[in-house]
């Protein structure tokens, strides 16, 4: 919810429209938590993506990644976090999910809560998995810095701090992720 969160206020400030809709799920018990969002330079109509109509699936966890595929245009990106959130008995063999999100010719498997966390915080890999996306996506990032700032202010500078920084590991991994991953 805080990437979208974070999308929709980036997208605002560059003078884009945008639509967002949410499902809040028990994710612990394996319900799922979603958000649909369309951003354009021109009038959007639905906020939700039609099957086949996605331009990326940004996922906090591989597994939840691989339920969304269907969205998924042919030449679309897969951006999800590689660390898996095994809270069930049956959780799908990894090995097996790991070759399905690779089997998209755009496809990031990141070890985002673990670079967020030599940072000083997993809960910072959202921010990594977002740093990571923004090469793909249209929204400068002037604009995305200015919403992790505006999103995180109430918590104050140590926090918005930690969170432009793990947004920054997550651009860098996309180009260079030895540097990140030492």
């Amino acid at each position: 919810m805080t990437i979208a969160a974070t999308l929709d206020t980036a997208s605002l400030n560059n003078g884009l429209f945008f639509k967002q809709s949410e499902v809040h799920g028990m994710s612990q018990r394996g319900g799922a938590v979603q958000s649909h969002l369309r951003i354009s330079d021109g009038q959007i109509y639905s906020d939700l993506i039609p099957m086949g109509e996605a331009d990326m699936i940004i996922g906090t966890e591989p597994m939840e990644a691989l339920r969304y595929i269907p969205y998924l245009k042919k030449k679309a990106w897969i951006i999800t976090e590689k660390t898996p959130f095994v809270n069930v008995d049956d959780y799908p063999d990894l090995g097996k999910v790991y070759k399905k999100i690779t089997s998209f010719p755009n496809h990031l498997l990141i070890e985002a809560a673990h670079i967020a966390k030599k940072l000083g915080s997993a809960k910072a890999g959202n921010m990594v998995l977002l740093g990571a996306a923004s090469h793909y996506i249209p929204i400068k990032e002037r604009a995305l810095k200015a919403a992790i700032k505006s999103l995180f202010q109430a918590k104050g500078e140590r926090i918005i701090a930690l969170n432009l920084k793990a947004f920054e590991a997550g651009k860098q991994y996309v180009t260079k992720p030895e540097s990140v991953l030492k």
